[in-house]
């Protein structure tokens, strides 16, 4: 009793995500609808002050409501996932009513709308996000409503939330937003390594005989996403290591090197290696003091990628071109 559950503890959330959230709400021209698929470090969401939509995942005791464990313990959580590998989970897409209801809302509100959502590469939520905004429309044909397909998933999405709350707090109208996010979603990249490829296996993403062959020769993927947010396979190492020293060998490869976004880390039930990663960012040079998000993989990714599953996530080249974000905007203003 008495103890903290690490995953609800907010006390390394960046402070510049905390008075970013302020300053975003003080100004409040604009509504920021996220969801919970962007695997929020603790109380990131609610200092931002975004609303979040849940997703919905079924176990076999029955569906349930990502609440950002809240009030599930994310170690019980992975730890039951690995000793029952034969049981099933899968995860439900949000309706259009579902998000019907809350664009309904911020229309009621009148403020200019931007809804982040998860890749369509991953789920087709996105596109009843876009029926729901349809509808939306047609009833108040003067609210201004955008929705955004990120075209990442996990704590991507959450970084780009930072980044967009950051902007409309300076003023950014809810299309200004929605144009610069549009863009700036290339711009984040996240790699990461599974423990195994049971859970990818169950959810029919690849053969299950792939799936018992690298089991048996301990192969780890190192994975990443594509430009249309769709699950990409980087590369096979022989052993957890190599996978993790793979992934910091792209982050050298494509950190934007800017101390003054953050970057994140998070796992499914991982924290050695999370640790591990952290460790090995803070040796590279101008990284000593850079913000690192920690967090905790949801449910609803966790149940695809399974137990043991780490990741780093920050700003870097653009994935487009392999140019960085600075330099991009470098050459804008040359060209205006």
């Amino acid at each position: 009793m008495g103890e903290k559950n690490p995953a609800t503890d907010e006390s390394q959330v960046p402070a510049g995500v905390a008075s970013a959230g302020r300053a975003y709400h003080q100004k409040r021209n604009v509504k920021i609808i996220v969801d919970s698929t962007a695997d929020y470090a603790p109380g990131v969401a609610r200092q931002l002050g975004v609303e979040v939509i849940p997703f919905t995942y079924v176990t076999p005791e029955g569906e349930k409501t990502d609440d950002m464990w809240e009030h599930t313990d994310p170690h019980e959580f992975y730890e039951h996932m690995r000793k029952n590998p034969d049981e099933h989970y899968t995860t439900v897409a949000v309706t259009p009513g579902r998000y019907l209801e809350y664009f309904e809302r911020a229309a009621e509100e009148g403020l200019p709308t931007i809804y982040l959502g998860l890749t369509e590469g991953l789920s087709s939520a996105i596109n009843n996000a876009r029926t729901a905004a349809e509808m939306v429309r047609e009833k108040h044909p003067d609210f201004e409503i955008y929705v955004l397909d990120t075209k990442v998933d996990s704590a991507a999405g959450e970084l780009l939330a930072i980044e967009v709350v950051r902007l409309a707090a300076n003023g950014m109208s809810a299309k200004e937003l929605y144009e610069w996010a549009s863009d700036a979603r290339n711009f984040i990249h996240g790699y990461f390594t599974l423990d195994s490829f049971d859970a990818l296996a169950a959810g029919g993403r690849i053969p299950p005989a792939a799936a018992t062959v690298g089991g048996k020769l301990d192969i780890k993927p190192e994975l990443s996403y594509d430009l249309n947010g769709a699950l990409t396979l980087r590369g096979m190492c022989r052993g957890r290591k190599k996978a993790l020293r793979a992934i910091m060998q792209d982050f050298r490869e494509n950190y934007a090197k800017d101390p003054s976004l953050p970057l994140a880390i998070v796992s499914s039930d991982a924290d050695k290696d999370a640790d591990w990663l952290e460790k090995e960012v803070r040796k590279e040079k101008g990284c000593e003091d850079v913000a690192i998000i920690r967090s905790t993989v949801s449910p609803i990714l966790g149940t695809h990628v399974g137990p043991g599953m780490v990741a780093l996530v920050f700003w870097g080249t653009d994935r487009r071109e392999k140019i960085s974000l600075t330099d991009r905007i470098a050459r804008k203003v040359k060209k205006d």
